[in-house]
């Protein structure tokens, strides 16, 4: 989830005691990242506060954290819902053939025989895999599984996407 440029990493259910500390929804596949020392952004509507990480503790789907401009149970409460943000360039690293949805969001997207299909404007998860949504220039959405055996090529520098298509999926 990408929110004016940043990146969403988690949200503030609610205060967890009375020293500030708060309990977080971490919404990324690495809560690790919440460790003492990393920059947040708390984004609250218009309102973004900067901030780091002075502690963190997991408790089961959740993480405890104390954040260095959160000091009391009325600052933490008055943060409850916000959501908590990375710079893009501080996302942890992917494995090779890995991307983040935000890296392929409004990529173009082709055949690999170079036919235009129309740009990445969603990617929906399900169960099994990824799914891509591209809208092509007439307004129609395809769906395209994202299958190492249908996504062939990745340009993240040209923002480009070429796909070998099962067959009948666009009739």
């Amino acid at each position: 989830m990408m929110t004016k440029e940043r990146i969403v990493v988690g949200r503030i259910a609610a205060p967890h005691g009375i020293r500030g500390e708060l309990k977080v929804i971490p919404l990324t596949d690495f809560p690790q990242r919440f460790r003492p020392g990393t920059r947040l952004f708390i984004q609250q509507g218009e309102k973004t506060i900067p901030t780091k990480v002075t502690r963190a503790r997991h408790t089961g789907s959740h993480i405890i954290l104390k954040l260095a401009e959160i000091n009391d149970a009325n600052q933490a409460e008055a943060v409850q819902g916000a959501v908590l943000q990375v710079e893009p360039w501080e996302v942890e690293p992917l494995p090779e053939g890995h991307y983040y949805h935000f890296q392929l969001i409004g990529s173009q997207v082709f055949t690999v025989a170079k036919d235009y299909l129309g740009n990445l404007t969603d990617i929906l998860t399900t169960g099994a895999n990824d799914v891509y949504v591209v809208r092509n220039e007439d307004g129609r959405e395809i769906l395209i599984p994202a299958l190492k055996s249908v996504v062939r090529r990745v340009d993240l520098a040209k923002k480009e996407l070429y796909v070998e298509l099962p067959p009948g999926l666009l009739d």
